[in-house]
């Protein structure tokens, strides 16, 4: 059997093994060899490692393998201030907050608990958010984000909608107008019907003359006719309260204010007449349009602008070519207060139909949506994959576009179409009457509460209107 030698120190009189370094030594020898290895640049220090674990036991190698696991295997988040946490969720797309969440249970309660990174992640959804609120729970705005998905793949996929079809007119629908969970339509079979949406139950039915435009209230409809006339009828009654005498085309757009007791209308002979609600005396004659004016609005700005205060009235108006912005006055050969167009030579035209909600003027052409900010009358065009596409309704987030047999949801704060849906073959016309866009509240980013009422409605060939309403979640 070998022995091994010992050598006894004659100092200590301790015996130890050939090779075997004193304490002292050793730590001296690890100082050097520390150094040393400082100096060395990254191939001499990789080569040095080779070499050393191409020299080392079990021993050795299982002791390397069990430290580079801590050192290469550390859980940051864990280790890390709850607040820098925070920090590095905020760079994280939702998408990747959700795979976080997976990793571990206190991955999933840190990474659930930053309301900032929740909170982006449901304003970039378009989820409409509570602005005031200073300290959100994340936990509440990671489950708002989660149903946020359900609701906005249902846009997706087209599921969020219905279709329904109403019928009872005889002859081509050019008129429209919905409020509150109700749908006008006029006729040219000389009759106004006013419809529940949700039910489709035809509520009233009213004689009168040939409608392009009309607008109505839980009293009354006016309707603005083909005949160059408007009138007000009484919805108890069906009677003719009063008739609006003056234009000498074709009265193409109307709109009132109870408020001011005036009434606006638009014609086919290039002017803008303002009248008595309650009198039907014409107040003035606003000239300057030298083509058909197709719309007008008479509604409250709610910023302060450079023509006016918030909550004073506007009057606008728009022809194929601009947009005109008029004094409510009653001083004659009055001067439109700014006139907008989108190109000085004439060659872009505006498309139907023009929105105003009292922040901004909004119309779509050939090249885009064309929003004026009301404050400042700043131009933004939001550029639209479709040539020639019809704005129904515009809002911070989202726009509502129809196009060739398509109603389109589109994110303008991205340019991304959201939702296709398909539809049949409708009937047409260049003013974009026959098409109508519902409830628009939810243009400006949708609420975790169940959507119903009216998207969208038009007249079909056959004299029947075809509805889009918010699918009833029945589960």
């Amino acid at each position: 059997m070998p022995t091994t030698d010992l050598h006894v120190d004659t100092d200590t009189g301790c015996n130890h093994l050939p090779g075997m370094k004193e304490a002292n030594e050793f730590k001296s020898w690890l100082s050097q060899l520390s150094r040393d290895f400082s100096d060395l640049d990254d191939k001499q220090r990789n080569e040095t490692l080779d070499l050393l674990i191409a020299t080392s036991g079990a021993s050795q190698l299982s002791h390397l393998s069990t430290k580079l696991e801590t050192l290469l295997k550390r859980d940051f988040l864990r280790l890390l201030p709850l607040e820098l946490s925070f920090y590095l969720c905020t760079f994280l797309d939702p998408k990747t907050l959700l795979r976080c969440c997976a990793v571990s249970k206190q991955w999933n309660k840190v990474v659930s608990g930053c309301s900032q990174a929740w909170y982006a992640a449901c304003w970039q959804i378009g989820l409409r958010m509570d602005c005031d609120e200073k300290s959100p729970d994340g936990q509440l705005l990671k489950h708002s984000y989660l149903r946020a998905i359900s609701r906005h793949r249902d846009l997706e996929d087209g599921t969020a909608f219905e279709s329904t079809t109403l019928y009872g007119h005889s002859a081509r629908v050019y008129a429209l107008y919905y409020s509150e969970g109700k749908l006008a339509t006029g006729s040219d079979d000389l009759s106004v019907r006013l419809w529940d949406v949700q039910t489709g139950k035809c509520l009233h039915v009213i004689e009168t003359h040939t409608c392009a435009d009309l607008k109505f209230d839980k009293d009354k409809v006016v309707t603005a006719s083909f005949d160059n006339t408007l009138a007000c009828w009484d919805w108890a009654t069906g009677q003719r309260t009063q008739v609006f005498v003056g234009h000498v085309g074709a009265v193409f757009s109307v709109d009132y204010s109870d408020e001011l007791q005036l009434l606006a209308s638009g014609s086919a002979d290039g002017t803008v007449n303002l009248w008595g609600l309650n009198t039907a005396e014409c107040y003035n004659v606003f000239r300057g349009h030298t083509e058909w004016v197709t719309r007008v609005i008479l509604s409250k700005c709610q910023v302060d602008s450079v023509l006016h205060r918030a909550g004073e009235y506007v009057l606008i108006s728009m022809d194929r070519n601009e947009i005109k912005i008029w004094p409510i006055s009653t001083e004659v050969n009055c001067k439109p207060l700014r006139t907008l167009a989108v190109s000085e030579d004439k060659s872009i035209s505006l498309l139907p139909r023009l929105q105003f909600d009292g922040r901004a003027i909004v119309c779509a052409s050939d090249i885009g949506i064309h929003l004026w900010d009301f404050a400042t009358f700043e131009l933004r065009i939001i550029p639209t994959k479709q040539c020639s596409p019809a704005l129904l309704g515009f809002g911070m987030v989202f726009s509502l576009i129809y196009h060739w047999q398509h109603l389109y949801v589109m994110d303008v704060r991205t340019q991304r179409y959201i939702c296709q849906y398909p539809l049949p073959v409708i009937r047409k016309s260049k003013r974009g009457s026959s098409i109508i866009a519902g409830d628009c509240d939810w243009l400006d980013g949708f609420d975790l509460n169940e959507k119903l009422g009216l998207v969208f409605a038009t007249s079909m060939p056959d004299h029947s209107i075809f509805l889009i309403r918010w699918r009833r979640n029945d589960t």
